[in-house]
């Protein structure tokens, strides 16, 4: 045990005590992490984030959702800067309200990646999300863009005049997320990234190769200074692997998929708990006097 840490503290305790001695960035799912089922982000994580950021400690939102329904949470929660949205494929800076990267996906390899799962899973629809909005086949019934879709069709026709594709979202009603995820990466990851962030909404979500929220989270950290063992992730789902594994400190939800427990550090409290408030306040309480 480090001379400087007291002698009370076990293991656990000590390693997350050195951590926060030279922690730099705190980057964080939202759904599911710091954002509860059907209520808004807590007083408690709100007052959390304002006080990592008086500390000089930027926290990132890194999220499956596109910039659109990252906008009004990042306001809520006073946040600046860069938030890493559809898991990596983009970056958007909530100062400008611009996108500032962008990792889209060939025509041709959306054609290969939806002929493959169709064969793979049949009945199974799709969706194609750009940086200017969605397009989506009939059997891809949405629930939360209604009314917001550029165009409504088979597949071909949402391929005419496409913009740059950053996500495929797929969906197989009846068909776990888990069990469809595993066809995905058997089938197309050759050729894609497939990931998905709730078991029990039978969607998967498909990036270009190589790209996941770790991949675009470290050079947004690389670009604010904080080297990657400098950076606490947060996180509950299987599109959160990647970064959880890549921080220099990650904490799984202790409600969250196993595969997510399995891959973190750590397991922070409940969603419902403000469990990361709970740890952002701890890693606060051993920074420097």
């Amino acid at each position: 045990m480090s001379p400087d840490l007291p002698a009370t503290l076990d293991d656990a305790e000590q390693a997350e005590a050195q951590f926060a001695r030279g922690w730099r960035l705190v980057a964080t799912d939202l759904d599911g992490t710091v954002i509860p089922r059907e209520r808004p982000m807590s007083r408690r994580t709100l007052d959390a984030f304002a006080a990592c950021q008086r500390e000089g400690i930027p926290v990132v939102p890194v999220t499956g959702r596109p910039p659109r329904w990252v906008t009004p949470l990042a306001g809520e929660a006073g946040l600046r800067g860069q938030v890493v949205c559809a898991n990596g494929a983009v970056v958007f800076d909530l100062d400008s309200g611009q996108v500032v990267r962008q990792h889209s996906m060939p025509v041709e390899v959306l054609r290969e990646v939806s002929q493959r799962l169709r064969a793979a899973l049949p009945g199974i629809g799709f969706a194609l999300e750009s940086i200017v909005g969605f397009r989506r086949e009939e059997a891809y019934a949405t629930r939360f863009d209604g009314g917001l879709e550029q165009r409504v069709g088979d597949f071909e026709d949402l391929l005419v005049d496409v913009p740059p594709v950053v996500k495929i979202l797929a969906k197989r009603p009846g068909t776990p997320s888990d069990e469809m995820l595993a066809t995905a990466l058997e089938t197309v990851g050759d050729l894609v990234n497939a990931t998905h962030s709730n078991a029990a909404d039978s969607l998967i979500e498909i990036m270009r190769l190589g790209v996941s929220k770790a991949s675009t989270l470290a050079e947004v950290a690389a670009e604010r200074g904080a080297p990657q063992e400098a950076v606490v992730a947060f996180g509950d789902m299987p599109n959160d692997l990647e970064m959880l594994r890549w921080a220099g400190r990650s904490y799984a939800m202790a409600d969250g998929h196993p595969d997510a427990v399995a891959a973190a550090d750590a397991t922070a409290p409940a969603c419902d708990d403000d469990g990361v408030a709970q740890v952002l306040e701890r890693l606060l309480s051993h920074r420097p006097g």
